[in-house]
């Protein structure tokens, strides 16, 4: 009996015991669980946590939990964060990020997956590297419109005299500037409250932000301008990657590119169906004079060609790869 047991005993704590020592991989979003970043990163932390079982734990915090994106950033350098969806804020830390702040440069989804591959995962990825981080992969955030509280926004005209909140960002500012509104930076955490209170006027972001943070609550005109397209980026700090086993970085990357191809597909069915929803709710919907704000965004793209030691071959691969 006293044999009977021990063996069970001893069954239990080796089951239990990977358990109790499992090897935590903390994964943290600024985006809400609603927004189609925060689905995306939960579909992917659930995926991931499936593929490693119980020898590690995938710990995900959405909504700025652990901290905004420049915070992720410091943490994923640290450390103390292994992976995190970065944004806008990407530029900041290489100028070659900036690429996907130039207004309407992206055609489609088809064209970013081209230059998602020829560019993004080859030299931008090497100059994130550079500055200590790992690009691992490229997820939908989607193409940006404009919302606010005071009149439609048809062409660059219109947004004169208009504070938009812009993210931490001084190619998105340098953007809002030159199309002559006053570009406020904040924090996305902070944006539901500066739009209600009244610190800004309007905001741009993809539909499936707008709607995962309720900004079309507290907005009443959006314009559909397609201005840029905004991907995201899932990073690890390098140092903390190259620690990871061989097995735990070939999970994250498959599950990464699972994670991709679904957010690229739910991002286009969502941006046909929210501006349905948002109409129907009762904002009031334009769509703008795309002609007049490329027009008007030439200077933009000659700041890049200046500013980066690349910028214009950036550029001129970009385009040909959408021919």
């Amino acid at each position: 009996m006293l044999k009977t047991l021990l063996t069970a005993s001893a069954l239990t704590l080796a089951l239990t015991a990977p358990q109790a020592h499992a090897e935590k991989i903390v994964f943290a979003i600024g985006g809400s669980p609603q927004s189609l970043q925060g689905q995306t990163a939960r579909l992917f932390a659930d995926r991931l946590q499936e593929r490693l079982g119980d020898a590690h734990q995938v710990e995900y915090y959405d909504s700025a939990q652990l901290g905004d994106e420049r915070q992720l950033v410091q943490k994923m350098r640290l450390g103390t964060v292994n992976l995190a969806a970065i944004s806008s804020i990407m530029s900041s830390i290489s100028d070659d990020f900036a690429l996907f702040d130039l207004p309407f440069l992206v055609q489609d989804r088809d064209h970013l997956m081209k230059i998602d591959e020829q560019i993004v995962m080859t030299e931008l990825a090497a100059s994130a590297e550079a500055r200590g981080l790992k690009v691992l992969s490229t997820w939908e955030n989607g193409f940006r419109q404009i919302t606010n509280n005071d009149r439609p926004i048809n062409t660059p005209e219109d947004l004169k005299g208009l504070k938009i909140r812009t993210p931490q960002s001084e190619w998105r500012t340098l953007m809002f500037t030159q199309w002559g509104s006053n570009p406020t930076p904040m924090a996305f955490s902070e944006l539901f409250v500066g739009l209600q209170t009244g610190v800004v006027d309007g905001q741009e972001n993809p539909l499936t932000n707008i709607e995962g943070a309720k900004l079309n609550e507290v907005q009443k005109f959006l314009s559909i301008t397609d201005h840029v397209y905004s991907p995201i980026w899932l990073v690890a700090g390098i140092n903390g990657w190259n620690k990871l086993p061989a097995e735990v970085q070939a999970a994250i990357r498959e599950t990464a590119r699972e994670a991709q191809q679904w957010s690229l597909d739910e991002g286009e069915r969502m941006d046909k169906d929210l501006l349905d929803a948002f109409a129907a709710a009762g904002m009031a919907v334009n769509h703008a004079d795309k002609a007049a704000f490329m027009a008007a965004s030439q200077p933009v793209y000659d700041r890049f060609a200046e500013q980066v030691g690349n910028g214009k071959q950036l550029v001129d691969k970009a385009i040909a790869l959408g021919n």
